[in-house]
């Protein structure tokens, strides 16, 4: 991993600690935001941003997603992510909702869930810069995973991993758990 891209990773984890401290749309209560400190990560691992190779469904599994406020949400399982880490080879779901051709969103647990990380898992987002297209390369970085919103407060309603998203193996890499939790 490059100095720059560590940099710029650090840059972006600054500019979000600041909106959690002071944006009137942070999801830490107003009453928190004076002790917030800024997030706990883990530190860049280039281990961690890996390619992967896409499939893409083109007739996408509707999946219902159980959330944190136990009402669920659908969404389509559009493409699959293959990648190999530690050796191993492992998958994840990408996700949209009906009608929403923006950025792919793939919540996922790990074994570091509930022990280092939040306890519900936590989500990735990608935003294509192109056609998904059947066996391309398209990297995976999961030094930008972050916790939802529902991880500093019980007023937002978020979808949980379902299990096929559930990796056997530790991904140190990304938000740790909330100190607020």
């Amino acid at each position: 991993m490059s100095d720059e891209y560590a940099e710029r990773l650090r840059a972006n984890r600054r500019e979000k600690d600041d909106f959690f401290a002071e944006h009137p749309q942070s999801p830490i209560p107003p009453e928190q935001r004076d002790e917030f400190d800024g997030l706990d990560y883990f530190p860049p691992d280039p281990d961690y941003r890996v390619e992967s190779t896409l499939t893409v469904h083109d007739d996408p599994d509707p999946v219902e997603m159980e959330t944190t406020a136990s009402n669920p949400v659908r969404y389509l399982r559009t493409v699959t992510f293959s990648f190999e880490v530690d050796g191993g080879e492992h998958a994840l779901a990408g996700y949209r909702q009906e009608g929403d051709d923006g950025a792919i969103f793939v919540p996922f647990r790990d074994k570091t869930t509930g022990q280092q990380t939040y306890h519900h898992g936590r989500y990735m987002e990608l935003e294509p810069d192109a056609d998904l297209v059947d066996g391309a390369s398209v990297p995976l970085d999961f030094n930008l995973a972050y916790n939802p919103f529902c991880a500093y407060s019980e007023t937002f309603s978020c979808p949980l991993p379902p299990e096929e998203n559930w990796l056997e193996i530790v991904v140190p890499a990304g938000e740790r758990t909330p100190s607020l939790e």
